[in-house]
């Protein structure tokens, strides 16, 4: 089928990284591996960051979108659908509902979340065109159940269907895991907020294993660059390997000669950097929190310990550093999670399942 895609939050191009605008893309790819014909719709950000904020032009410019793809659709046909990924309160989609009514198309959405907490200013507004598009949209794909469940409370009637998530592993398979010896490694954005929190929680939890031996290598950065170096100042020079922000081939690079992934994943919607890391054949220690355990499997992938309790992310660190038949184990089962299940032909598979039911469902 022809797709019109778009993503209200960050469009897949846009130049900053991060895991909303690698779903993007993963989903882009999936949806084309799927033999669809998909096209990137818009790049209009309507990203508000407090519900006070007004984006000056914002609506002259989701109306201009709006006249610009009318036409271009009147000239070329329409699509058969308009593809949503992951609007929400802060990011709604102010272009695809108004064109599927016009063009009476049928809409979906992936990652769409509600939350009854954020009714607050244009936010409040947001959330009620939100419902609204839910309700009418021929499928909803969930990633997560936290998500599924906030969506099915909000609107019982919405058609809902569960899809993993995943990433494309083929750079990550293709190079051969050769672990170093207590190599830890963590692939991390530095910004304010959850970021900040699970970099602080992983020095306290290293600082209760310094007598180990394990060197930390850090890939990222962002604003924070400077404060998340001041947490880890209390290790000995040489412990901390600090490699900036790199490539994906490079993450991958760095990821095939670690022997664990070490991120507590505060307030993770799920983690992509996790997937990478598992199909690098390194398993997992993180917290048992936010979306983490979809994408981690305790004891199986890895292991996810009590949130916000540093003894026990240390003691699991240790544990894996002390035992490498148990840290083999999980490694090569965590390569095996990714490429049968979490992988992008597995997911284009499922996408087409679910997608082509939707078309019945025109506004």
């Amino acid at each position: 089928m022809r797709i019109a895609f778009y993503a209200p939050l960050k469009s897949p191009d846009h130049p900053v990284p991060s895991g909303d605008r690698l779903m993007a893309r993963q989903l882009l790819r999936a949806l084309e591996e799927g033999g669809n014909e998909v096209t990137l719709a818009s790049q209009l950000r309507t990203f508000h960051a407090t519900p006070e904020t007004m984006i000056p032009g914002l609506e002259n410019a989701a109306q201009e979108e709006r006249e610009r793809l009318s036409r271009l659709w009147e000239q070329n046909g329409p699509p058969d659908m308009w593809f949503c990924y992951h609007p929400y309160y802060k990011a709604p989609d102010l272009i695809g509902p108004d064109l599927c009514r016009r063009f009476g198309l049928p809409y979906a959405t992936a990652e769409a979340s509600y939350s009854h907490r954020r009714n607050l200013g244009c936010w409040a507004r947001h959330q009620e065109m939100l419902r609204e598009m839910v309700g009418l949209a021929g499928v909803n794909l969930c990633f997560t159940e936290r998500d599924r469940v906030g969506l099915a409370e909000a609107v019982p009637d919405a058609r809902l269907a569960r899809i993993a998530p995943f990433i494309d592993p083929s750079p990550f398979i293709a190079r051969p895991s050769i672990p170093r010896a207590g190599r830890l490694v963590t692939v991390a954005m530095m910004r304010p907020g959850d970021k900040m929190s699970s970099y602080t929680a992983l020095a306290e939890a290293m600082s209760l294993v310094a007598d180990r031996d394990w060197r930390l290598s850090i890939v990222g950065g962002g604003p924070e660059r400077v404060s998340v170096e001041a947490l880890f100042s209390r290790f000995a020079p040489g412990r901390i390997e600090w490699l900036g922000e790199l490539s994906s081939a490079e993450v991958a690079e760095v990821l095939s000669a670690g022997s664990v992934f070490v991120w507590p994943g505060h307030g993770e919607a799920y983690g992509l950097a996790y997937l990478e890391a598992q199909a690098a054949g390194l398993p997992v220690v993180a917290e048992h929190v936010a979306g983490v355990p979809e994408v981690v499997e305790h004891g199986r992938t890895g292991l996810l310990v009590s949130p916000r309790d540093p003894r026990a992310f240390a003691d699991a660190v240790a544990s894996l550093l002390a035992d490498e038949s148990r840290r083999l184990l999980l490694s090569n089962a965590a390569r095996r999670f990714v490429s049968e299940e979490r992988s992008l032909p597995v997911m284009a598979r499922r996408l087409s399942e679910v997608l082509v039911p939707a078309l019945e469902y025109p506004l």
